[in-house]
């Protein structure tokens, strides 16, 4: 493990029961979890709070920890355009339930939100966010869990779909974390979602 990259994300929850996700606005357009990366001397619980507001708007009420997901690749693998292998990710996840029955605020631009219901996740979801709503709705606490990285050649991608379930934000491009300010800082990175951080993969 030569780089390791530290990040949050929760399995929120509506009062129905459906778990709302962020699927990219632009690139390979496959649904994950909102979080993002930790600050540095920023403690998980803190970053989970802040990270899915900003990106969201939605404010959130942390209930548990899910787990701790060690995102890696095949040893060896080298994804294309990039000089060494992607770094592991450790991501602390949470569940989580949504505070309220509207966003507080504007989410940022990078997702498009929408409410699934567990037993019908989209099918371009990241391996990350299959396991974990998995695992959250099955209500186990303090999993440890290795998830393989999908090469992004491999991943699905969704066909045009009709307006989604849910309130959608706009389709903008997802940011990196800066630790600038509240808005830049809320995306989850590429790592996170099992996809590769390639320059030349976004459009």
């Amino acid at each position: 493990m030569s780089a390791l990259t530290w990040a949050v994300a929760a399995v929120v929850s509506d009062d129905t029961g459906r778990v709302l996700l962020c699927q990219q606005g632009r690139g390979e357009r496959r649904y994950a979890l909102p979080g993002g990366r930790l600050r540095p001397a920023e403690s998980p619980v803190r970053a989970a709070l802040r990270d899915i507001r900003a990106e969201t708007g939605w404010e959130i009420e942390l209930v548990d920890l899910v787990g701790v997901y060690h995102l890696t690749s095949p040893t060896g693998e080298t994804p294309a355009g990039r000089a060494g292998p992607l770094p592991d990710v450790l991501v602390h996840v949470f569940r989580a339930s949504a505070a309220g029955v509207r966003p507080t605020a504007d989410p940022l631009p990078g997702c498009r939100l929408s409410w699934h219901a567990p037993a019908a996740l989209p099918e371009a979801v990241t391996p990350l966010t299959r396991a974990a709503v998995a695992d959250a709705i099955a209500g186990r606490s303090g999993v440890l869990h290795d998830v393989p990285r999908v090469p992004v050649a491999c991943a699905p991608l969704p066909a045009a779909r009709p307006a989604e379930e849910g309130r959608p934000a706009t389709d903008q491009d997802e940011r990196p974390e800066t630790g600038q300010d509240e808005r830049p800082g809320a995306g989850q990175p590429p790592e996170q979602r099992g996809e590769p951080a390639d320059p030349s993969l976004r459009p």
